[in-house]
């Protein structure tokens, strides 16, 4: 085992040492690491045989963590290596084989200029009550982002910040504000259940890593119109498409109720991609919508397929298309229009904006 551990290791270190934004461990290949969103297996190393693999992920597993994953077939959680990273891991079977996905998560919290996102999300930090979702693909940095709206509000505010997170990624460190941060499965049974007691803890502003059901969601919903302002991710492609989704969760006789609260706590969605950059690395595009009077009455009446519009009228209030979004990318040769036109939900729209541009 100890021959293992020191591999595993070996492999953690390249992929933090390389920037890696993930290494993938499964048989049949050579360990794989994603880099600037592309997958590069390690040539140095040997194409793995299923007792390699299984003694590499099972050093990582602790003996509860052992039972748990034999009997779920799959388990996700936080790995720290030497104090020099740390990792959200997800352990999972394929063809009978051990696998393993492992997220590296940066030990520093970035800000939203280091990120390079648009300056309007520090608005974001400064509200008191409301519901924010930031959307996007898996791996496109929604927790990221979340991270460092949250880490501006612990440095700006005399708050108390609780987060229900599975696993725990990004460790704060307590500045000005009070942060409780909750791991589902260690510290609490599910992000229901962790969110219903946070209402009982003196938050003020709330961190929920994910929106799995819709008792999540409306207790989310919830907490937002009691005073408290609710942040949250979703894996959706677009602000639009992200409400449908909500409303959709639920059963038809309930969906009434949940679309007058959605547009009464609503106050902004983020959907971010990374884009590969022209000279290496990732860059944000994001659509930013902000609920104001005219899309609070699409959501009531459920018109949501108009939203896409009223985002691209009200620019002078903030808000930014994705194409939009792309558009700017690509005339300040950030990233190319190939690239543009592969991210974009338009590609035709896309193309009109930047003859016009």
């Amino acid at each position: 085992m100890n021959n293992f551990k020191e591999k595993l290791n070996e492999l953690l270190l390249t992929a933090a040492r390389q920037s890696a934004s993930d290494l993938h461990i499964g048989v049949g290949r050579r360990p794989t690491l994603r880099i600037d969103g592309v997958l590069i297996p390690l040539q140095k190393e040997q194409i793995l045989i299923p007792e390699i693999s299984e003694g590499l992920i099972l050093s990582l597993l602790t003996e509860e963590q052992k039972k748990i994953f034999y009997q779920e077939r799959q388990l996700d959680f936080s790995y720290s290596f030497e104090d020099k990273a740390r990792f959200r891991v997800n352990v999972y079977f394929q063809r009978g084989f051990m696998a393993a996905a492992l997220r590296l998560i940066p030990a520093q919290i970035k800000t939203i200029e280091e990120l390079k996102l648009p300056p309007i999300l520090h608005d974001f930090a400064k509200l008191n009550q409301g519901f924010v979702l930031i959307v996007g693909p898996a791996g496109h940095g929604k927790s990221t982002t979340l991270a460092a709206v949250l880490d501006e509000i612990n440095h700006d505010r005399t708050d108390h910040i609780i987060t229900i997170e599975d696993p725990i990624e990004y460790l704060f460190v307590q500045d000005r504000a009070i942060i409780s941060q909750r791991e589902v499965g260690s510290d609490i049974a599910n992000f229901h259940k962790g969110l219903r007691s946070i209402l009982r803890q003196d938050p003020d502003v709330i961190m929920v890593g994910e929106m799995r059901d819709p008792e999540t969601m409306a207790t989310a919903m919830t907490a937002s119109e009691t005073g408290h302002l609710v942040f949250s991710t979703l894996h959706t492609n677009s602000a639009s498409q992200t409400i449908d989704r909500i409303i959709d969760s639920f059963p038809a006789d309930q969906q009434g109720q949940i679309t007058s609260q959605l547009s009464a706590t609503l106050i902004g969605i983020i959907s971010e991609r990374l884009i590969p950059k022209i000279d290496g690395g990732r860059i944000p595009a994001c659509e930013i919508m902000l609920v104001n009077p005219a899309i609070r009455n699409l959501i009531r009446e459920r018109k949501v397929f108009q939203i896409d519009l009223v985002i691209e009228t009200s620019l002078q209030e903030g808000m930014l298309s994705l194409n939009r979004s792309l558009v700017g990318l690509v005339k300040k040769k950030e990233i190319s229009l190939e690239n543009a036109e592969t991210y974009s939900l338009n590609p035709a729209e896309l193309r009109i904006l930047l003859e016009r541009s």
